[in-house]
């Protein structure tokens, strides 16, 4: 894969700016990777926990969910990267808020559906 054009553009950053970017967008995909575990997980091993439809639109849920979040994890690195590169302040970026929502929303279901099933 070819290096992206922004790439020579600017001034190269501190490299312990861009490392620890890059340490950020790594974080970001264990997230998703673990969203991802967690739709095989619901799917896999937990035919008890609700019907059938309920837990294929967790699992397929949870799963976009890991996608989404992959991709907004290249996304904030470049904005970032360019941003240092650039000398202008870092984007602010609206998927830690919803990720935060995402996570206590998916927690009450969660909560709801063990309850209800009287693990």
């Amino acid at each position: 894969m070819p290096e992206p054009a922004w790439r020579r553009e600017d001034e190269d950053p501190d490299y312990r700016f861009s490392l620890a970017n890059e340490r950020t967008f790594l974080a970001w995909i264990r997230t998703a990777l673990a969203l991802l575990a967690g739709a095989v997980a619901i799917d896999q091993l937990t035919p008890g926990l609700a019907p059938e439809p309920v837990r294929a639109a967790l699992a397929v849920v949870l799963a976009l969910g890991g996608a989404l979040l992959g991709t907004a994890a290249y996304r904030r690195w470049a904005a970032v990267e360019r941003a240092m590169r650039a000398g202008r302040a870092l984007p602010h970026t609206p998927v830690l808020l919803v990720c935060t929502v995402c996570v206590v929303v998916a927690a009450v279901v969660f909560s709801v559906l063990i309850v209800g099933s009287g693990w």
